[in-house]
């Protein structure tokens, strides 16, 4: 709005007629405008509004329902309809693609790191590559979400977290639980598909935070991600499609279980390690101060 730049010429001396006819309205636009600047409700729209928009650039996956929720949990009164009006207004929408409808919903953003490994899924030591992504499964309670860190040195999971949304806290979780359990003393490349949830402000802030290199494959290349997708496809095939899954909780913990007992540590033996765990090549392979048994 030009209003409020007339008027701060006008107090150094210009004439208003002059400044309304250089932007380009009348002096009659301005003068209404001075006798009421801005109302109450439009004022608390534009608080809103600011609100709604850093909750969005926190998690790009959320639409105006769930940005409400946040503004509730804030501390915010408002309703969902008011939301959704400035959410329109503001062109604030959720970048999660809806399924079933072509040309609906929004590509995958542009990438916020480049990408640093190139499809190439090894590494000489651990803590040098991670790898990350989300995958999903229902229940008779919703859906359940899981965001996993594997450690390509030995193919171990790292970190994880579970939960009944896919938000960058999810994956933030995730993060911070393979930052504390490997305590990195070197830069680790973190490498993601473009998800919101990977793009979000949160993540890179514990990227930043830790030392960490973040790295991100093009958009709609499974291949760019390739070892994430392998124990994805081992998870489904082992847990998600053993049974169906009554309660998020029972699914929850089918997930911890396989991925702590089975798949790290004792029973889950990989040809490409020697027929070894994860855990087991780590211990025979990797300098004693990298890793723990853990």
């Amino acid at each position: 709005m030009s209003f409020p730049l007339v008027r701060d010429l006008a107090a150094e001396g210009f004439p208003v007629r002059l400044t309304c006819g250089v932007l380009g309205f009348t002096t009659q636009a301005y003068y209404s405008w001075l006798a009421d600047p801005v109302s109450d409700r439009d004022l608390a729209d534009a608080y809103l509004t600011n609100a709604l928009i850093d909750a969005h650039v926190d998690d790009p996956a959320f639409g105006y329902r769930f940005l409400a929720d946040e503004l509730e949990r804030a501390g915010v009164s408002v309703g969902e309809r008011r939301v959704w009006r400035l959410c329109s207004q503001q062109k604030i929408w959720s970048t999660t693609v809806r399924k079933g409808r072509r040309g609906s919903g929004k590509k995958p953003g542009p990438a916020v790191h480049d990408d640093h490994v190139q499809r190439n899924f090894t590494a000489t030591d651990p803590n040098r590559v991670w790898v990350t992504d989300i995958t999903e499964h229902p229940t008779g309670q919703g859906k359940v979400y899981c965001c996993a860190i594997k450690d390509l040195f030995a193919n171990r999971i790292v970190g994880y977290a579970i939960g009944a949304r896919m938000t960058a806290d999810l994956a933030v979780t995730a993060l911070r639980a393979a930052i504390a359990r490997r305590q990195p003393e070197r830069v680790v490349v973190v490498h993601a598909d473009r998800g919101s949830q990977f793009r979000a402000r949160s993540f890179r802030a514990v990227l930043v935070a830790a030392g960490l290199q973040g790295s991100m494959g093009r958009v709609a290349s499974a291949g760019d991600n390739a070892a994430m997708e392998s124990f994805w496809a081992l998870l489904q095939k082992n847990v998600l499609d053993r049974q169906t899954w009554r309660t998020r909780e029972e699914l929850h913990y089918a997930i911890v279980f396989w991925i702590e007992h089975t798949y790290n540590h004792r029973r889950r033996r990989q040809r490409g390690l020697g027929k070894l765990t994860p855990v087991e090549f780590e211990l025979a392979f990797a300098p004693h101060a990298a890793v723990t048994a853990a």
